[in-house]
């Protein structure tokens, strides 16, 4: 069986990637990682979420954080949607950087054909590490800086999501049957996702437009 290292959040994104991932036929290997969150809900997500899959492995990455994002920085609240005219303050620094380098290495080691990443560059946040200039330069690393690519075994970095609307990944999700009821989205990781942070109105307004109900409970709506 083929194999691929999915970047497993436990959020919406990234749950379809590997209902994607799974379609395709690949043996999953999900990472997590814990990065100075604020909360673990979304670690508890997606163990849950490897367990539905009845995954080869599941391993989480325990990284220490560099601040500057309102998703690790105490003295940084999440704030409520406000727009997209600038990157927001949940930007985290370079964090796809170092996921994707994790998921780069741990493919060399049990020999993946794949990494799955769940950025958008339509219904996104703005972050820089969520559009396909990035995309393509990460796979020239691939290429370039492991013995996998220099020896002609390249792994694929694969972002289903890329171009697709919110609405239209999560008709992607249903589709495959993806587990979207074990899913968080919201930065604030309390029982009930607040509905005003920045992915929660993407998520909301993703099945709004997909006429499609969310199955998880917010505060308000």
């Amino acid at each position: 069986m083929k194999k691929a290292v999915i970047l497993l959040s436990g959020g919406l994104d990234s749950t379809t990637c590997m209902s994607v991932a799974a379609k395709e036929g690949y043996d999953l290997y999900p990472l997590s990682f814990d990065y100075g969150q604020k909360h673990q809900r979304e670690l508890e997500a997606a163990k849950t979420i490897a367990q539905s899959y009845e995954v080869k492995e599941h391993r989480i990455i325990r990284l220490d954080h560099v601040g500057g994002s309102a998703l690790t920085d105490s003295s940084l609240p999440v704030p409520d949607y406000e727009g997209e005219d600038e990157i927001p303050v949940t930007y985290v620094p370079a964090r796809n950087t170092l996921f994707l380098s994790y998921a780069l290495g741990y493919g060399e080691v049990i020999g993946a054909e794949a990494i799955f990443i769940g950025i958008s560059s339509v219904d996104y946040s703005g972050y820089p590490d969520c559009r396909p200039e990035f995309l393509q330069a990460f796979q020239k690393v691939a290429e370039e800086g492991t013995k996998a690519g220099v020896d002609g075994r390249v792994m694929a970095i694969k972002a289903p999501l890329l171009y697709l609307s919110k609405a239209d990944t999560i008709r992607l999700a249903i589709d495959n049957g993806a587990p979207l009821h074990l899913t968080t989205s919201c930065y604030r990781g309390k029982e009930k996702a607040c509905g005003t942070c920045d992915s929660c109105i993407l998520r909301l307004k993703g099945f709004a437009e997909s006429g499609l109900k969310d199955p998880i409970e917010y505060v308000s709506k």
